[in-house]
């Protein structure tokens, strides 16, 4: 059973559409890629999907045990987000709010699973440090390993190598590599960066005004990624 299953979904704001009639089903395992030009939709399909705004037509489906609000996400961070003054133990911790509902504490298991995830990133040793005073790549560790206490199936990405240098860069995407092919976990990630999406991803999503969907080597082969790749000047070489 598949995990999710958009099917003739329309996407936009106050009515008016940036995506129309998207299918695609994601399962279990799977590593989807979004790509396209800028302003194509691609961050309001993972806003769609979260949740965080209504489709204008079609609809979504979770299936395999799965909730929306069971679904990781590390959205981009602005400037405020960066500099947040709370420690790197609080905002990991408070990926487990969805789970906690109501209740005004954390359970010992909530506190045991936000202490594994930051064991899982490396960031014990700075579990009491202010978030604001971390590097880039270590608030994206701390947001993906806040994204984890949330889901253990599905993490929802956008762009999460944005702005980081590409020693940090190729780190971040060995740990989101990790997840998926030895955590087993579902990963859908927006990403500009086109050769890390073919080499990473086992399915891409094209957004846009011509849509594809199917496996990253059904897409190399298509015309579709032909004429994109002529545009972004080849960067899969």
């Amino acid at each position: 059973m598949a995990l999710l299953t958009c099917e003739k979904l329309t996407i936009g704001y106050e009515g008016h559409a940036v995506l129309k009639d998207v299918s695609f089903q994601i399962h279990g395992g799977d590593y989807l890629c979004i790509v396209g030009e800028n302003g194509s939709g691609k961050s309001t399909l993972m806003k769609t999907i979260l949740g965080l705004q209504r489709p204008i037509g079609g609809k979504i489906e979770f299936g395999d045990g799965l909730s929306q609000n069971e679904i990781g996400y590390l959205p981009q961070q602005t400037l405020v987000q960066k500099d947040f003054p709370a420690t790197v133990q609080e905002i990991v911790l408070s990926g487990c709010q969805a789970r906690a509902g109501r209740r005004p504490f954390y359970t010992w298991e909530e506190k045991e699973l936000a202490r594994k995830n930051m064991e899982r990133m490396e960031l014990m040793n700075l579990s009491r440090r202010c978030y604001r005073e971390l590097s880039g790549g270590q608030q994206q560790r701390v947001l993906l390993a806040r994204a984890l206490c949330a889901t253990r199936k599905l993490l929802v990405l956008d762009e999460p190598v944005a702005g980081l240098d590409p020693h940090v860069t190729a780190e971040m995407y060995a740990l989101i590599r990790k997840l998926n092919r030895e955590d087993g976990i579902t990963i859908v990630m927006v990403s500009h960066d086109l050769k890390a999406a073919v080499e990473e991803a086992s399915h891409i999503l094209h957004a846009g005004v011509s849509l594809f969907f199917g496996r990253t080597e059904e897409y190399l082969q298509s015309d579709l990624a032909g004429r994109f790749l002529e545009r972004r000047g080849g960067e899969t070489a």
